[in-house]
């Protein structure tokens, strides 16, 4: 069984049209739903905007109102919790992404009535849209930049442990925080979408080991930027060897397949994969002792090349028996097509007979090609190649 790291394809912007060719071995497309997923699982599920949303600081509002019309002062408002976040992603053609926040942000602070102070809390329905592209594209990286951030405000339920409080302090905490918030949560989202963008591409810009054989390194190769329908991804990949040297491989343009029901498509071009698998498959060379156990035609293959050896030959008698060596010979192909992948392999095999002073007297070299036929799946984030003879 032969296993090819399946390349960390999770990111935050990408890149092709469905008409758009790719110029580099790999190439992935992924769906707004697995978008939005990987990115609901960065900014949400991983705490990253509560945290940040935890540093605001909110002014203090002032106004006339409450109780007896008595002036109302709000104070040391701070975020509790956020509850019930949820995001949703649009794409943007030819622009980015379009992100979507909606939560419910549960406030609280102080709140002096009159002579009369207590505690106030506040749960506000906010909504945070932001159009959000790629730009500046360099080395493998890319900056994003929010654009038309709009924060709207929704529902405001205030609570007081009195419960007395006036419609009029109620439309002052709405304008107040109306006008504020805005102005506060969008720079905080503006924080949240970099550092998910600087997470997400360390993932795309990796060198990943392949065994003691050598690496594969892969990284951006170029700018994003979207279509409607799906986000892609060009890559730049390069194959090296123990010491540094590149195994060289077809980077002629090719296209991917439509999405239609899937998440993510990755394509891995068939010289690619031909570049990695000389890595993946260096088996060492394999001795087998003929004996009847082992070999049932053991006596056949003996009686054939005694054949073929001149009868004066006094050193090919004996009780030694034959040993077959196999030796990978050249670099494994994979052939690649619709439905169906075959591994070709190039095997040096060698008849020999091996006395007890240690001399070898070989009977019979020849050269066998295997086609191999590969069973492709994907087990534990890696593209797992199951080879069996043909």
């Amino acid at each position: 069984m032969t296993t090819l790291k399946l390349f960390g394809i999770i990111f935050f912007c990408g890149l092709l049209s469905p008409s758009q060719e790719v110029l580099s071995g790999l190439s992935c497309a992924v769906s707004p739903g697995a978008m939005q997923n990987v990115l609901s699982d960065a900014i949400l599920q991983n705490g990253l905007l509560q945290q940040h949303l935890q540093g605001l600081v909110l002014p203090n509002i002032m106004g006339e109102g409450g109780l007896l019309n008595s002036p109302t002062s709000i104070t040391g408002l701070h975020l509790v919790k956020v509850r019930l976040p949820k995001l949703s992603v649009v794409l943007l053609p030819g622009i980015g992404v379009q992100l979507t926040i909606a939560a419910k942000l549960e406030l609280s602070g102080n709140c002096l009535v009159g002579l009369l102070s207590e505690l106030i809390d506040i749960l506000v329905d906010v909504n945070i849209t932001a159009n959000i592209k790629c730009t500046n594209f360099e080395s493998g990286t890319v900056q994003v930049v929010i654009e038309d951030c709009l924060c709207i405000l929704g529902a405001i339920k205030i609570k007081l442990l009195a419960g007395l409080l006036s419609l009029s302090v109620n439309e002052i905490v709405l304008n107040q925080l109306t006008a504020t918030l805005p102005g506060l949560l969008c720079p905080v989202v503006d924080i949240v979408v970099n550092l998910v963008n600087i997470q997400l591409l360390g993932t795309l810009n990796a060198v990943i080991p392949v065994g003691t054989a050598g690496t594969i390194h892969y990284r951006l190769a170029s700018l994003p930027f979207t279509s409607g329908l799906f986000l892609g991804l060009d890559l730049d990949g390069a194959v090296k060897q123990v010491g540094g040297s590149i195994i060289p491989h077809d980077s002629s343009p090719s296209t991917l397949p439509p999405l239609l029901d899937k998440l993510l498509v990755l394509g891995l071009r068939q010289s690619f994969l031909n570049a990695a698998l000389s890595l993946l498959i260096q088996i060492p060379p394999q001795t087998y002792t003929c004996t009847p156990e082992v070999f049932s035609g053991a006596s056949h293959l003996q009686e054939a090349i005694t054949t073929l050896v001149p009868a004066g030959c006094s050193t090919c008698h004996g009780t030694s028996p034959l040993s077959i060596k196999l030796t990978l010979s050249g670099n494994p192909l994979i052939l690649l097509e619709e439905n169906k992948a075959t591994v070709e392999l190039s095997v040096m095999i060698q008849v020999f007979i091996k006395h007890l002073d240690g001399s070898i007297l070989n009977l019979l070299l020849l050269k066998a090609d295997l086609g191999l036929n590969a069973r492709v799946s994907i087990a534990g984030g890696r593209l797992v190649l199951g080879l069996s003879l043909g």
